[in-house]
Parts: structure tokens; C-alpha cells; sequence
């Protein structure tokens, strides 16, 4: 059945500019879906110099996408296209996120809603009273809360902070971009991010503590900002930046690759990353550290390997068979293609939608809503 179709309006941090921030691809994958099954959408972007000096899509090619100077500006061009649609998402770390989510709520007839893609860090920012984008007041009247996590923490925004509807609203993978490559394999385990100082412990006890243990294994960690006092064992590469276009070759060219979660993401848990969802489109085995909710995404042993030392990871590393190996692998890939694209986020707004029009729960449980095609 064909959806029906909706005027959309979406303000978030950036859609024209992935430096620093991973919410443009989120944005980018959503916003093309959406298009493609007939919405109306209308993007609005903070013009900001950070963004405007570092942008590789200045003008993506579905929908519309406007910036706006600030908050005057977007009301005096922007209110009708507001109060018109059928459902406007405030995304976080919106410049004036407070104020923008006032007049919206404020402003619009449809649906309004949040779509949190920090979700984690937004309660930890409410729970000390910093309300940089989204103040308590504010979660009552957005009639969507959507959220890069999933699990309890859906039911306590809304049993403790009053959200009418909060839904999960995971990343996902373009696989358009990301998918199997015939590579030649230069590297036993590979890792890809920027460094974090909750993350680096694990990524020490699982990736480093190996490759001293294994000095014929073949490492690489890609990222910037490791501090210089890293030890780096010999047997790994250091690639100080990898631009997207490049990681689907990267992760391909890994035997396995590894997944480490920041802490606040694993207190939270049900907070699969976009690396996650990118190296099983790629068809490369994941080798990933412990959290509540990782079982609703992939099935540990059948899609995705657990590990809490060292040894596990080189048990993986030297032991699985190359069978085993591209079984696993196959099997992520599939997980992904069958649950988490953009196309699917693109349906789960479509369904959320008419579940807050209906004003009526869906009875589905909040950790495992995946609409399929």
C-alpha cells in the first residue's frame, strides 16, 4: 500500500556537513528515503561557520534544504512551512534547541517531535540541569520522541520525563555505499574512530593487549585525536584520518573488524553504533565488547562475536575457520539489508506518525520496534 503522503519539516545540526558530527549522514539517509516514498521534505539547517567552511553535500539532492541565519530569521521565512506540515523533528544539539522547540511546539498544527541522536548524553545533560537544546517542559509536548536508544531507557522517558510517545529510532547503513569488496585482507582486526577517553581502555584491553600478545598479527586503528601518549605496539598501523568514502574499503580490507561502545552508551545500552551497521553491511566479521541490547541487533555467535579480553579476541583471531568466518559475516550483512537501512528508519517514521495522528500507543515493545519492507 502506498503511504500517505506528508509535508515534513526537519530541523537539525546539519545535513550539508559531516565534519565533526555524525548526524549529517543520519540526516541524509532518512531525508533521500523519506523522499523516495513520496514525502515532502523540508530541511533547516543553522548556517554556522564551522559547518560552512567543511561542507562536502552543500545542496543534497532530495527534498529542499534551507539554512537560516538564526532564530528571526527562521520565523520570519519559515513559520508557514512549520505550520503547515503534518510533522516537524527537532533533532539534538540544535543550535537554541530550546527555543527552536517552543515555537515549534508552539507553531505547528501537525505532529511535533524530537528525534535525540545523543540520547544517552541529553539525560545525562537534564539529570545536571544543563538544558542546552531541550529543557523537561519541552518533552511533554513533542508527541514523538525518538531516540538512538532503545530499551528502558524509552520506558523512562516517558514514565519520568513525561514523553506522551518515546520510540526508537536507530541509525542505520546506506547500503548503497557500504557492501561487500573483493580486497586483499592487510590486516587481522581493524578499528575505526575518533579517540574517546572512555573508549580507549577497551580498545587497549581488547585490540592492543592482543597484538602484543600476537606479534605476527596484522593491526590498524583509524582516527584522530589519540593523545601522543598512546603506546602504540609495532604490529599496529596508525591512520590518522579516513574520510567516508574510504571506510567501506577500509573495512573490507580487515579480516575482522572490532567495535568498542562509549560508556555512557553501554550504561544506557540498546545503543548499536553506526560503525556497527557499516561493517556487517560490508560483510566483515565484528569482533565487539559486552552490552544490554547488543542481542536485540545481532545474535552473539551467529552474527556477532563477543569479546571481554584479550584472549577471547585472539581466540577469534587465530582459531575460526575461514568458513566460519564469511558465515558470520554473511549473516550480519543480511541482519542489516533486513532491518537496519535507512529505508527501514524511513517506514518507522511513516508508522510513528500515524500512531501519534491515532494518539494511541501500537502495543509493540519499545526495544524491538523493526519495521521491515
Amino acid at each position: 500500500m502506498e503511504p500517505q503522503r506528508m509535508r515534513i519539516v526537519i530541523l537539525g545540526l546539519s545535513i550539508t556537513s559531516s565534519w565533526g558530527n555524525g548526524h549529517a549522514t543520519t540526516f541524509r539517509g532518512l531525508v533521500r528515503e523519506l523522499v523516495r516514498r513520496g514525502h515532502d521534505v523540508l530541511f533547516l539547517e543553522r548556517d554556522v561557520p564551522w559547518y560552512a567552511s567543511n561542507r562536502d553535500m552543500p545542496r543534497p539532492p532530495w527534498g529542499r534544504t534551507e539554512l537560516y541565519a538564526d532564530l528571526a530569521d527562521l520565523r520570519a521565512r519559515f513559520t508557514d512551512d512549520v505550520r503547515d506540515a503534518d510533522l516537524v523533528i527537532v533533532g539534538s544539539y540544535v543550535p537554541q534547541g530550546v527555543e527552536v522547540g517552543r515555537w515549534v511546539q508552539a507553531t505547528a498544527r501537525g505532529i511535533p517531535a524530537f528525534y535525540d541522536i545523543d540520547t544517552p548524553v541529553t539525560l545525562a545533560k537534564l539529570s545536571r540541569g544543563d538544558f542546552e537544546y531541550l529543557s523537561p517542559d519541552l518533552i511533554p509536548g513533542y508527541r514523538l520522541y525518538l531516540s538512538f536508544t532503545g530499551g528502558p531507557t524509552l520506558r523512562k522517558i516517558e514514565r519520568e520525563l513525561g514523553s506522551p510517545a518515546a520510540r526508537p529510532l536507530y541509525c542505520s547503513v546506506d547500503p548503497e555505499l557500504y557492501e561487500p569488496r573483493n580486497c586483499v585482507a592487510k590486516w587481522d582486526l581493524g578499528y575505526l574512530g575518533t579517540y574517546s577517553a572512555d573508549r580507549q581502555p577497551t580498545l587497549e584491553r581488547l585490540m592492543l593487549e592482543a597484538a602484543r600478545e600476537w606479534d605476527a598479527g596484522r593491526f590498524v586503528v583509524a582516527g584522530p585525536q589519540y593523545p601522543e601518549e598512546v603506546r602504540w605496539p609495532a604490529n599496529v598501523r596508525r591512520v590518522e584520518h579516513l574520510p567516508p568514502p574510504e571506510h567501506a574499503g577500509f573495512y573490507c580490507a580487515q579480516l575482522f573488524t572490532l567495535n568498542v561502545t562509549r560508556a555512557d552508551m553501554v550504561l544506557a545500552g540498546y545503543s548499536p553504533s553506526v560503525r556497527l551497521f557499516e561493517a556487517a553491511a560490508c560483510g566483515v566479521p565484528i569482533i565487539s565488547d559486552v552490552w544490554n541490547g547488543l542481542e536485540s541487533v545481532f545474535v552473539p555467535g551467529e552474527e556477532i562475536l563477543l569479546a571481554r579480553t584479550e584472549k577471547d579476541t585472539l581466540g577469534y583471531l587465530r582459531d575460526m575457520t575461514e568458513a566460519d568466518r564469511r558465515a558470520l559475516g554473511a549473516k550480519a550483512r543480511a541482519r542489516v539489508l533486513a532491518e537496519h537501512t535507512a529505508a527501514h528508519r524511513a517506514l518507522a517514521v511513516e508508522e510513528y506518525a500515524r500512531e501519534a495522528s491515532r494518539g494511541a500507543a501500537s502495543g509493540t515493545p519499545l526495544d524491538r520496534v523493526i519495521v521491515k519492507r
